[in-house]
C-alpha cells in the first residue's frame, strides 16, 4: 500500500513538473535568449550606424565601442523602418508617416509627410536631386520626388492586400536602375523598372527585405526566420533557418547584409509593443554568421552607456557609400 502511494505521488509530482516546464516554455520564461558570454569583440567589432523601429525615434553612430553621434526625435510620430547613413554625413530615414533627410548637425534638409491613411517605410536617395520611396496604402505605390521643387515625377502603382501598415517595409534600387519590392502581404519579391513593369517575381513568404548582391542574386529575410540568398531564377544557394540556432533566439529579422568577407549581418529586431525587455534576459540586436553558419559576432547593448534599442539596421561605416549612385531608369 505504501508503495502504491509513493508510486502515485511520483507520478503526479512527474506531471505537475511536465506542466510546468511547458508553461514556463509557452511564455518565454525558461528560455534563455542568447548566450551569457557573446563571440567577438562587442561593440568595438564593427564601427557602425544604428536605427531600428521602436515607440522612439533614435538613430546611432558608434566608433571604437562607444556613440559618437545620435539622433533622438521626441516630438515627431511613427516608427523608424529604414535608414541610409551617406557619405557626407546626410541620414535620409522613412519613419512611418514620414521621410526624412537631416546633415551630420541634425538640420533638417528636406522632409515628406505621408497623406492621411497612408505609411511610408522606406526610401533611398538618387543622386541628389531625388528620392524614391514606396508609400503603403490605397494604392500602394513607387514614388520619384524631386527634393528641390517637392515635385513627384514618376509613380506607379502596386499590387497589394488589404490594410496598410503590414504591406511593404524594404525596396531598394538595382545596380541596373530597376526596383526591388519586398511585398510582406503577398509573400514575395518584385522587381520593377521605372514604369512599373514587372520583370521578376519569386515566392518568399513574409518578406521583410530584399536586397540585390554583386553576383546577381538577391539576398532576402523573412518574417518566418530565415535569410536566404537566391538566384533570379529561385534557385536558393544559402539558406539560414533561425530557429535552428543553438543557443540563440533571433525571432525578427529584418534587415541582412553581405559583408566583403562573405558573412552576413542579420539583425534581430525586439518589439517593444508586445514585448517588454528583460536585462537580465535580452536578446541580441545583431549577429555576424559565416558561410558555414556559425555565428562570429553578436551584439547585445541594451544599457547604458549605449542603450540601442531595438534593431532595423546596422550599417558597417567603412561601407558607407554603398547605397550612393544608384540610379532608378533614366533618373540619377
Amino acid at each position: 500500500m505504501k508503495n502504491k502511494l509513493q508510486l502515485k505521488f511520483m507520478l503526479i509530482l512527474a506531471l505537475m513538473i511536465g506542466i510546468g516546464k511547458q508553461t514556463m516554455a509557452q511564455t518565454g520564461i525558461s528560455h534563455i535568449l542568447a548566450p551569457k558570454v557573446l563571440p567577438g569583440k562587442g561593440l568595438k567589432q564593427f564601427d557602425f550606424f544604428y536605427a531600428g523601429e521602436a515607440k522612439s525615434r533614435n538613430m546611432y553612430i558608434v566608433r571604437g565601442g562607444k556613440i559618437t553621434w545620435s539622433y533622438i526625435d521626441t516630438l515627431g510620430r511613427g516608427e523608424i523602418s529604414d535608414a541610409i547613413l551617406m557619405k557626407n554625413g546626410n541620414v535620409l530615414f522613412a519613419h512611418q508617416y514620414g521621410i526624412t533627410l537631416i546633415n551630420s548637425n541634425k538640420k533638417v534638409l528636406w522632409k515628406y509627410n505621408t497623406p492621411e491613411g497612408f505609411e511610408t517605410h522606406t526610401a533611398q536617395l538618387i543622386g541628389k536631386t531625388h528620392v524614391v520611396f514606396v508609400q503603403n496604402g490605397n494604392p500602394a505605390k513607387v514614388l520619384v520626388m524631386n527634393i528641390n521643387s517637392n515635385k513627384i515625377e514618376k509613380e506607379f502603382k502596386l499590387p497589394f492586400k488589404s490594410g496598410t501598415h503590414g504591406q511593404i517595409r524594404h525596396a531598394r534600387l538595382t545596380k541596373e536602375g530597376t526596383i526591388l519590392v519586398a511585398h510582406m502581404d503577398l509573400g514575395k519579391v518584385c522587381e520593377y523598372n521605372i514604369n512599373g513593369k514587372e520583370l521578376l517575381s519569386l515566392n518568399v513568404p513574409s518578406v521583410w527585405s530584399a536586397v540585390q548582391l554583386k553576383n546577381g542574386n538577391i539576398l532576402v529575410t523573412s518574417n518566418n526566420r530565415f535569410v536566404r540568398e537566391i538566384t533570379r531564377s529561385g534557385t536558393i544557394v544559402w539558406e539560414y533557418i533561425l530557429d535552428e540556432i543553438r543557443d540563440y533566439k533571433v525571432s525578427s529579422p529584418q534587415l541582412a547584409t553581405r559583408l566583403p568577407n562573405g558573412n552576413t549581418l542579420i539583425n534581430n529586431w525586439f518589439n517593444q509593443w508586445d514585448s517588454k525587455l528583460d536585462p537580465e534576459n535580452a536578446p541580441v540586436q545583431a549577429i555576424e554568421v559565416t558561410p558555414a553558419k556559425k555565428i562570429v559576432w553578436a551584439l547585445r547593448s541594451w544599457a547604458a552607456p549605449v542603450n540601442l534599442g531595438p534593431s532595423t539596421t546596422i550599417q558597417l561605416l567603412k561601407d558607407i557609400g554603398s547605397l550612393e549612385k544608384f540610379h532608378f531608369g533614366e533618373i540619377r
